[in-house]
């Protein structure tokens, strides 16, 4: 089951018990000797699991908690994966780079419509609410300036 892929300590204990139903000492003695190997660690899984997401797409604190909630991970465990990700990783990069590929695909948001369907789009990326204001404001500033300089290159 672990070569297949990667299992928190919950997820296997659930599979065992759903495919083979061993005795529950037994079930205790086999997962302490997978930990004890190194097979089974819930916090090595987050961070990797964590590591990977955000190499491959821009997401949030918030839906990699969710993802890994998901996964059957604990709370106090995905707290410090989390935290632990996110020092190597800067948010503020993340939702920029996430911005810019909204912004490449669909463009940049025109009215307010466009703005509240960015602003959704990040939110269901994971990112902070604060975060995610405080880059639109950014977003709106630097339209602004734009519209500005092109309307005195066109005088």
């Amino acid at each position: 089951m672990l070569a297949a892929r990667p299992r928190s300590e919950r997820q296997l204990r659930e599979r065992l018990l759903e495919k083979y139903a061993p005795a529950p000492e037994l079930l205790d003695e086999c997962i302490a000797r997978l930990k004890e190997l190194g097979y089974i660690d819930d916090r090595r899984l987050a961070e990797n699991y964590a590591s990977s997401r955000i190499a491959g797409k821009p997401v949030g604190r918030a839906r990699l908690a969710r993802e890994l909630t998901r996964k059957q991970v604990g709370r106090a465990t995905i707290a410090e994966a989390l935290d632990a990700v996110f020092e190597e990783t800067d948010e503020d990069a993340l939702v920029d780079r996430a911005i810019e590929q909204r912004v490449r695909t669909h463009g940049r948001p025109t009215d307010r419509n466009g703005v509240k369907r960015l602003s959704d789009y990040l939110a269901r990326r994971g990112f902070n609410y604060g975060l995610i204001a405080r880059k639109l404001r950014a977003l709106a500033t630097e339209n602004d300036e734009n519209e500005e300089y092109e309307m005195r290159n066109d005088d």
